[in-house]
């Protein structure tokens, strides 16, 4: 048996079984009925996609619906952000398993705008970080982003993730160079 095993890492995670529950948001499984026309505008807003490479590519319902099949058979998670009071969803977040390793690389998009700042980010975040961590025993946690995206570096740093590198110059932000900072959070034991 190798270590990622012994230490009961799971190469698919059972997303059916579960809810995290926080103070204001709760994570849970990405589902087709959560497909909408107003999930997709956030895909197509350039405002919420401004620093990520979404911001190039034009989506649909279809188009979404491919990307979330594309989970079904993989370690993957595809997880939905849901305003506790609500119960509507307001954002999405991605979890890409390297189950040999025992690492995922998480990733995040608040979609409704008139919570930016309110601290739901950050609680779904830290949510998924903590679930990986310490319930599915990833033993490394990663995240990148773009320097200037400062609420995503902020965020970050409040989850207690560290920066592993940067890629100088990596992308092109309304025609201007930009720094890529990947972080990174192990598991301590």
């Amino acid at each position: 048996m190798n270590p990622v095993e012994r230490e009961g890492f799971h190469n698919k995670v059972n997303q059916d079984a579960w809810t995290l529950i926080g103070d204001s948001v709760s994570i849970r499984k990405f589902v087709e009925s959560d497909l909408s026309s107003k999930y997709v505008s956030w895909l197509n807003d350039p405002e919420i996609v401004r620093y990520s490479n979404q911001r190039f590519l034009t989506h649909n319902l279809d188009s979404s619906r491919s990307y979330l099949a594309s989970f079904e058979s993989s370690a993957n998670c595809f997880l939905a952000i849901e305003e506790n009071d609500t119960k509507r969803l307001i954002g999405t977040m991605t979890v890409y398993m390297q189950p040999n390793h025992g690492t995922a690389d998480v990733g995040i998009l608040l979609g409704e705008k008139s919570l930016w700042g309110r601290g739901y980010g950050g609680q779904a975040w830290c949510l998924v970080i903590d679930w990986l961590l310490h319930i599915c025993t990833v033993r490394k946690v990663t995240a990148g982003t773009l320097a200037c995206n400062r609420g995503m570096v902020s965020l970050m740093y409040q989850a207690g993730m560290c920066i592993e590198a940067t890629r100088q110059d990596q992308e092109l932000v309304n025609g201007k160079p930009e720094d890529v900072v990947y972080f990174a959070k192990f598991r301590r034991v």
